[in-house]
């Protein structure tokens, strides 16, 4: 009985504690050079807004922007162009190089 009443509050307390905030901030705490450089000429020094997608699957990286996805490689330490899919979305480039 001890039992059954120890693990009903142990239970509820679980139940009720509220969750963790989840931060709203997705920058990185640190942030490559080349990286920052290819996010201004992207944004046109801050003139224009950007919004892409991205994913990583095996060995390959996928940008979506408006106009399509460009699928990169990883090789000798990086990730190199291989082939851009005009027209396509994030999810229907993905799906063409899954195994």
């Amino acid at each position: 009985m001890r039992k059954a009443l120890l693990l009903a509050m142990v239970a509820a307390f679980t139940l009720s504690a509220a969750p963790p905030k989840r931060s709203s901030q997705v920058a990185p705490q640190t942030f490559p050079h080349p990286m920052a450089l290819f996010l201004d000429n992207l944004s046109d020094s801050g003139t224009r807004q950007v919004t892409f997608k991205a994913r990583a699957l095996g060995v390959r990286f996928f940008f979506e922007e408006p106009t399509g996805v460009t699928v990169y490689r990883f090789e000798h330490g990086r990730y190199e162009r291989e082939e851009f899919l005009k027209g396509l979305t994030l999810d229907r480039a993905v799906r063409r190089y899954r195994p």
